[in-house]
């Protein structure tokens, strides 16, 4: 029986109303999930923490992040998006709270697993969003909903003025009142309906048998790129900037910000360009776009000297602050199309389990985004050349482009158009 006019509006509203205040959700979430990437300067100076050290502080909060994005995604599925959302930001609060009294790098390591929490709410957002909206339009509404990723940016325009004027402590203490503010005005706003839940039949270890399909691992390899890079970096560029080019942490920060804020915000386009030519479309390109990117960004700073007829001349080779910044803003465009459109690839080839689906390839980029912080700083410890953690990405890419290729590109030359529209087993 058709939907009558008046009800058909209702649940328009309705959807409206949890698109935005799931994205505000999400927002807030990612901003304090990538807390360290500011406060994690002034620690660096007064726990005395070496380059990896360092990595392994703004790491840690990611790697609960995308250990809980499994489970979460399949509570989604069974109880609804709405009470596991406000039951994992409520969880959250005290352990942002308490990060302002720590005082030792272990204490940092262990409140930092459980402020990690904020980052499974992905996992929880991207199926509740997407079930209030029709097929052709759920890429839109997750690309909406994963603009929250513009949370990294508005972490660098707002810690570092709280540091300055008030020190590090100070930081915690705010994102943990504005945390609790935004699961307030969540639970108000939101919605439940039982239509969207999976039947109680369906086992935790049957959701999880999707981790043998070679499909979701591509899934996955894409995504701990566009979205384990983004996270990475979002976390590893303001130090970079401090370092390499020896700016203030606020105009090193809002430099960084050049990259986060498009990385998050244009992810709706990149949804929307999505359902209109196709995840993989959109994808390859994506992963052309970094490969340029990330070749040019891995050259070091360098200097040599040749022998000419008129003796020695010294030239010098790298990249400034304004071609870098310019590369990386283009880079988080092409990631926020990216993180989209696997996205689009999920709802379109798993659409009855999207919640388990996208709690794993989202768990891949959220240890992309764990374990790339920390392999930076080895890097860098072992080599000291800062742009190593540029030169890793694009072996990463390389990687993607690769398994892309054969799995897809190649397959539809061979088989004809046609077989570009169903998923490759592959």
């Amino acid at each position: 029986m058709a939907a009558t006019p008046v009800a058909s509006d209702a649940r328009r509203r309705q959807a409206v109303s949890v698109l935005i205040v799931s994205t505000l959700a999400f927002t807030v979430c990612f901003m304090v999930w990538m807390m360290f990437g500011v406060i994690g300067i002034p620690l660096k100076k007064t726990l005395n923490l070496n380059a990896t050290e360092f990595g392994l502080l703004t790491a840690t909060p990611v790697l609960t992040g995308s250990l809980v994005r499994v489970p979460l995604g399949i509570w989604t599925d069974r109880y609804g998006g709405r009470i596991v959302m406000a039951i994992l930001m409520a969880a959250t609060v005290p352990a942002i709270w308490m990060m302002s009294y720590a005082t030792e790098f272990w204490h940092f390591i262990v409140i930092g697993l459980f402020v990690g929490l904020a980052g499974g709410s992905f996992s929880v957002g991207t199926p509740y969003v997407a079930r209030w909206f029709p097929k052709e339009r759920q890429g839109f509404a997750m690309g909406v909903y994963g603009a929250g990723n513009s949370g990294a940016a508005v972490n660098k325009f707002v810690a570092p003025a709280l540091v300055v004027a008030f020190g590090w402590t100070m930081v915690p203490q705010v994102y943990a009142a504005v945390m609790l503010g935004t699961l307030i005005l969540f639970w108000i706003f939101s919605y439940h309906d039982p239509a969207h839940l999976v039947p109680s039949n369906v086992r935790f270890v049957d959701q999880l048998k999707a981790l043998k399909d070679p499909t979701v691992l591509k899934y996955c390899q894409y995504y701990s790129i566009v979205f384990g890079g983004y996270v990475a970096l979002s976390l590893w560029m303001v130090q970079y900037y401090v370092g390499e080019y020896g700016l203030d942490i606020r105009v090193a920060a809002l430099l960084a910000a050049c990259f986060s804020l498009p990385g998050g915000v244009l992810r709706a386009i990149g949804g929307w360009l999505s359902d209109k030519y196709g995840a993989h479309a959109v994808t390859w390109w994506v992963m052309w776009v970094s490969w340029i990117c990330l070749f040019l960004l891995s050259y070091p700073q360098t200097d040599f000297t040749i022998l000419t007829l008129e003796g020695p001349k010294t030239f010098h080779i790298g990249l400034n602050v304004y071609a870098f910044t310019v590369l990386m803003f283009v880079l988080g465009i092409a990631w926020a199309f990216g993180k989209a459109s696997v996205f689009k690839y999920i709802a379109d080839d798993y659409p009855k389990n999207i919640g388990a689906i996208s709690g794993i390839v989202g768990l891949a980029g959220g240890l992309g985004g764990f374990i790339l912080p920390i392999m930076f700083g080895a890097l860098l410890d072992i080599t000291g050349i800062r742009s190593s953690a540029f030169m890793l990405l694009y072996g990463v890419v390389w990687v993607s482009l690769i398994w892309m290729y054969f799995t897809e590109v190649r397959r539809t030359r061979v088989m004809g158009p046609e077989a570009g529209t169903a998923p490759a087993r592959a």
